[in-house]
């Protein structure tokens, strides 16, 4: 079995009247290379009239974002042409690459009708080779990613990108990340082997598990050493877990806000290239 390292906690970090844990980075984890940062927004519920999200107009460079969308909706626009609005059980995947503009806010039924809200946003760090590539944007319903199902439907795998047991996702990751989500009915158990040389991402989103005879419960990431290959995890309530895994760039981090490139000069460039209008402009 894959050997823990450690069990970290999501800091609660709200945003506004948004409730926000944050699970990358905190106190105790930097990132997972290259993982970056991850978000967990709500589950809440919001009255009718509500603001929705607060995220208008934003640039970013060098990375890429993966946002799960478990109730309520977003509605996406970016400068590279992408829009949409994707609804519960559905996920965006955007590549920033060289640079672009986007907003992730609630649609207007959501605003006026109110109801349920839980989203979480995930970012992978790409390669220097790829951080300057031409921005992408792929909206996915939730009827888009294929589910393996296992133990007669205890366990549905929502297959985003990569492989699950040769059932593979939409999505083609430029830097071949495997992402899934997994929602476990009480008593599912789920066995997988990740190569020793790829870093795990394993987020409890809901629940209570044990993961290689560990415990884990809701709010829960788990950090692996690269000792060992095979997963094994047991629900002991229903439960909903983000887990991915890469290979690790190692390469040097440098982040500023909304942009992550290699070094200081690149983040300074970027800087000055948004303020250029070189990732468009928003109209």
């Amino acid at each position: 079995m894959r050997k823990i390292k450690k069990i970290h906690k999501a800091m609660y970090a709200p945003m506004g009247d948004l409730v926000t844990y944050r699970a990358l980075p905190t106190n105790s984890v930097e990132y997972i290379d290259p993982f970056l940062f991850l978000n967990h927004h709500g589950p809440q519920v919001y009255q009718p009239g509500n603001n929705g999200l607060p995220f208008g107009p934003h640039p970013h460079r060098g990375f890429e974002t993966l946002t799960f969308i478990l109730d309520g909706d977003i509605m996406h626009q970016d400068t590279g042409g992408g829009q949409d609005v994707i609804e519960a059980g559905g996920v965006q995947w955007m590549t920033a690459g060289s640079g672009l503009i986007h907003a992730e806010v609630s649609s207007e039924k959501f605003k006026k009708e109110g109801g349920p809200l839980e989203i979480l946003q995930l970012w992978f760090n790409l390669p220097a080779r790829y951080k300057m590539a031409k921005p992408n944007y792929i909206g996915l319903q939730k009827d888009a990613i294929p589910v393996v199902q296992e133990e007669g439907g205890k366990v549905n795998v929502n297959v985003i990108s990569g492989t699950w047991k040769e059932t593979k996702g939409p999505v083609p990751s430029l830097s071949d990340i495997h992402m899934a989500s997994i929602e476990l009915k009480a008593g599912g158990t789920i066995t997988t082997t990740i190569a020793a040389d790829r870093n795990i991402f394993f987020y409890l989103v809901r629940g209570k598990v044990k993961v290689n005879d560990e415990p884990a419960e809701k709010l829960n990431l788990v950090e692996f050493t690269n000792e060992g290959e095979e997963l094994k995890v047991e629900a002991i309530e229903d439960s909903y877990i983000l887990l991915g895994h890469a290979q690790p760039f190692n390469e040097p981090v440098v982040s500023h806000g909304p942009f992550v490139m290699n070094t200081e000069e690149e983040i300074h460039e970027a800087f000055r290239d948004y303020q250029l209008g070189k990732m468009g402009k928003w109209s």
